[in-house]
């Protein structure tokens, strides 16, 4: 039962192109109550990777993942990590960005560049910009700006 219930719960966190095997092992039920550790394993690509999940013979306790929410946005952290984001992108010299430089008449991108970079930001904070609005933004100011009113941080 207890075998049963473990490999449910290992199906729902394994990616959906892994599949499981049935290489669970199972103690009597006389078994002390502690910790075993029964090897599951998992093959994906003609490779083979074996996890190791903590058990209890007595009741079944998993170790899961637990996600928890990021932090507070503040103008200070969108600030940070927009310029990240355009520091690591290749066209930009991270020497001559600064947060009030435009993206075309200082930095010498395109409207091609400019798209990216928006879909880059996208990627950063988790929503989409509609293209009429990211048209309108061309610095890094701006992005910082349009972000902060976007998830309703005002300092």
């Amino acid at each position: 039962m207890a075998a049963r219930v473990l490999q449910q719960c290992v199906r729902t966190l394994a990616r959906p192109s892994l599949r499981l095997s049935t290489s669970l092992s199972v103690r009597a039920a006389g078994a002390p109550s502690a910790f075993v550790h029964r090897p599951l394993s998992f093959s994906a690509d003609s490779r083979r990777t074996r996890w190791l999940v903590p058990t209890r013979i007595s009741s079944v306790s998993v170790l899961c993942r637990q996600y928890g929410d990021l932090p507070p946005l503040t103008l200070e952290t969108i600030k940070e990590r927009v310029m990240y984001v355009l520091k690591l992108y290749d066209k930009i010299n991270p020497e001559k960005l600064d947060t009030c430089s435009h993206f075309m008449k200082d930095l010498g991108l395109d409207s091609l560049d400019q798209v990216e970079i928006i879909m880059a930001m996208e990627d950063e904070f988790g929503f989409e910009i509609p293209d009429a609005e990211a048209e309108k933004l061309m610095s890094p100011e701006e992005i910082v700006q349009y972000i902060a009113d976007k998830k309703d941080v005002y300092e």
